[in-house]
């Protein structure tokens, strides 16, 4: 009969914790960071396009958006399908600069 008593307020402990595991998100819910562009807020276009510097010339690139001011950045690549700056046979990583492109004005998109 001793053993019946402990058993059971062993049962009721576990049953317990199982309820504030379950329950915990569901009073305490974790926050959603979806729309605040942490930790990447830029959105980059998928494939290439041709940019135009402002010394009026074009190369290809990609596009980046600035989600959280609306600038549109241009990364030029120098070759049409890579998705990467490559400039030729070196063992070095190449680095592309951005070219400032202009401004989405996300304010003004209102229903």
């Amino acid at each position: 009969m001793r053993f019946d008593w402990l058993t059971k307020l062993l049962l009721l402990i576990v049953v317990i914790f199982l309820g504030v595991l379950v329950f915990r998100p569901v009073v305490q819910p974790q926050p959603v960071f979806a729309q605040d562009g942490t930790p990447y807020p830029f959105h980059i276009e998928q494939g290439t396009v041709t940019l135009r510097k402002p010394d009026g010339t074009q190369t290809w690139g990609k596009i980046a958006v600035d989600m959280r001011n609306g600038d549109v950045w241009g990364f030029p690549i120098k070759a049409q399908n890579t998705p990467y700056p490559v400039y030729g046979p070196s063992d070095t990583p190449r680095v592309s600069h951005p070219i400032y492109l202009g401004q989405m004005a996300f304010s003004e998109a209102t229903h």
